[in-house]
């Protein structure tokens, strides 16, 4: 039996990864094994939690994702002492249409599980009203319990004082308060933080995390608030179709951007997966039967990219006889051009039309279905596909056949609708799941 918890927040930016880390790493450091979660669609913080851990995380996504693939996934913490998971924005936040199980909000995770729930509060430029807010999320759904909260960017222990008076009076544990710590603060970057991958000192920093949290919260008082819980037999695995039977992926700081479960479920239906590095001027391997760009960063390393001949070559050479597919960031690579955030155009590999810019930049951001009108790796035309996506690049063109009618969470179509031309194939959406 594993100790179970969710962590999440009123907002974003409250301080839940950091918690998750320090959490993760202090009972590491305890002898305990810690699996840990994401909720939602977030490739970044699986990877703070795997350096934490020791462990891969992956996703569970309550709006792409139904109860058998989520609980297939959160299986793999039934060898674990202690399972987190960390939330995303809000602690009810998601969408306003319910998707598979439910809007995306980290609060169906924690009902779906029964794993009741860790606040960060930060109650900066308050005091009582943090309680009231508190008790508020507490009281708001039935089936989502409230373990209690860990107070965050505490000015002065007359402000943890005033804080602390009023959670006890709402009857609401509290199981530490910290105090403002620049020294833990995660860098961040246009699509959040930036990369575990990309910092050296990551370990230090997280090791730093975990003294800090250990010192200010009872981690024992934590523990014996999580829910017992052990892994349900699941008859029904990851609903994924793999893009073929061997796959050449795009792989480096440019080309980050994958789900792990994708991965997994590939390597399970008995894909090969072999990784090539664009920016350090790689071609895909040519035994490969597909290739597949990630998202990642590219418009920070479009230089690098167009000058790269030997990687835009090799993949032109590969999609003249197999298919080639990118998504969000892979996908502006495979087109024409690529204008960076100072207004300088790049050529990029020319598989598709598509031109974007980040020199006019505007936030997409929200879930999509996806009706394919066109076949792409491992998906035939009118297959459905439940996927996010999340960039600031504008469209300046994009001329190609449309691969799909795209529609976002509330069924309104848009325009990002990807493109194909031969062998090549794009959208701006990152696949999470297939509809069943």
């Amino acid at each position: 039996m594993a100790a179970a918890l969710v962590v999440s927040a009123p907002a974003s930016g409250v301080g839940k990864t950091t918690l998750t880390l320090a959490l993760a790493r202090a009972w590491r450091n305890r002898g305990l094994n810690v699996q840990c979660f994401k909720s939602g669609p977030d490739y970044i913080d699986p990877a703070f939690h795997a350096a934490a851990t020791g462990r891969a995380s992956v996703n569970v996504d309550s709006w792409a994702m139904d109860s058998a693939t989520i609980s297939h996934l959160i299986s793999r913490g039934a060898d674990a002492d202690v399972v987190l998971a960390e939330g995303s924005m809000g602690l009810f936040d998601g969408v306003a249409a319910r998707g598979v199980s439910g809007t995306g909000a980290t609060a169906d995770i924690a009902e779906m599980l029964g794993w009741p729930v860790v606040l960060v509060i930060d109650p900066s430029g308050q005091a009582q009203t943090a309680a009231a807010i508190a008790a508020g999320l507490r009281d708001y759904r039935a089936g989502v319990r409230l373990a209690g909260v860990v107070l965050n960017r505490i000015a002065s222990p007359r402000h943890e004082d005033l804080v602390r008076r009023a959670l006890n009076d709402a009857g609401i544990a509290v199981f530490g308060a910290l105090p403002r710590h620049a020294e833990i603060s995660l860098p961040k970057r246009h699509l959040g933080l930036v990369q575990a991958e990309e910092q050296a000192e990551i370990g230090k920093l997280i090791q730093e995390a975990a003294r800090f949290v250990s010192e200010h919260v009872d981690l024992d008082a934590v523990l014996q608030s999580a829910a017992s819980w052990s892994p349900q037999p699941v008859v029904n695995g990851l609903n994924v179709t793999p893009p073929g039977q061997r796959i050449a992926l795009a792989r480096d700081a440019a080309f980050s951007f994958v789900y792990p479960h994708m991965l997994e479920a590939w390597r399970a239906a008995g894909a090969e997966i072999s990784t090539f590095s664009p920016l350090a001027d790689e071609e895909p391997d040519a035994s490969a039967d597909v290739c597949w760009l990630p998202g990642g960063y590219p418009e920070l390393h479009a230089g690098k990219i167009a000058a790269n001949r030997r990687f835009r070559s090799g993949l032109r050479a590969f999609a003249e006889t197999r298919p080639v597919h990118g998504e969000c960031g892979g996908y502006m690579v495979l087109g024409a051009a690529l204008t960076d955030a100072d207004g300088i155009r790049h050529e990029m590999t020319g598989l598709l039309g598509l031109e974007t810019s980040f020199a006019k930049r505007r936030m997409h951001l929200g879930y999509r279905l996806a009706a394919l009108a066109a076949p792409m790796p491992g998906h035939k035309v009118g297959a459905g596909l439940r996927g996010h996506e999340f960039h600031y690049s504008t469209i300046l063109a994009q001329p190609d056949t449309p691969l799909a009618v795209v529609h976002d969470a509330t069924g309104a179509v848009i325009a990002e609708t990807g493109s194909r031309r031969g062998h090549a194939t794009g959208t701006f959406f990152h696949l999470i799941a297939e509809d069943r």
